[in-house]
């Protein structure tokens, strides 16, 4: 079991980040190969943080595929995000809380292309697993709307 949702966690960092070491990046604030902004607008990408999490919470893991950026849909099909998720997130059970940890803009990160990002890092208490941290990237998408462009629970 843990070696399972220990591969469907690696899955959905390097298909759906794909940025090379994000967890990272988000725990050291800024690592090289990512070029910090601080002319980015935060309140527009946690709020569609908020949004697209909500879906997920709830299951709706075809939702959050569609709802996610382009890049995020490209690297990773609906129908392996939807397994990968569930195989993921089923055994921590329902969402107790979640808490902001930390946020770091970027405009650059290994394996995407330049743009806007935000890299999140919530306190995430699951009914089966008490600590858990969750790490969420949007991206400035096409079109000027903030997308979930990476996600990765740990």
């Amino acid at each position: 079991m843990r070696t399972t949702l220990t591969v469907s966690c690696f899955i959905l960092l390097v298909t759906a980040i794909a940025a090379g070491d994000a967890v990272a990046q988000a725990k050291s604030s800024i690592s090289p190969g990512t070029t910090p902004s601080t002319s980015i607008d935060t309140k527009a990408a946690l709020v569609a943080t908020a949004q697209w999490l909500a879906l997920v919470d709830s299951g709706k893991y075809a939702d959050s595929w569609r709802e996610a950026s382009g890049f995020f849909r490209s690297k990773i099909s609906s129908p392996l995000w939807e397994k990968s998720v569930a195989s993921a997130r089923i055994p921590f059970g329902a969402l107790i809380s979640r808490t902001e940890k930390s946020n770091t803009t970027a405009t650059t990160l290994p394996g995407a292309p330049d743009g806007q990002y935000v890299i999140i890092q919530y306190t995430t208490s699951f009914a089966n697993k008490k600590t858990a941290t969750e790490t969420v990237t949007p991206m400035l998408d096409k079109g000027g709307k903030w997308r979930v462009s990476g996600y990765f629970v740990k």
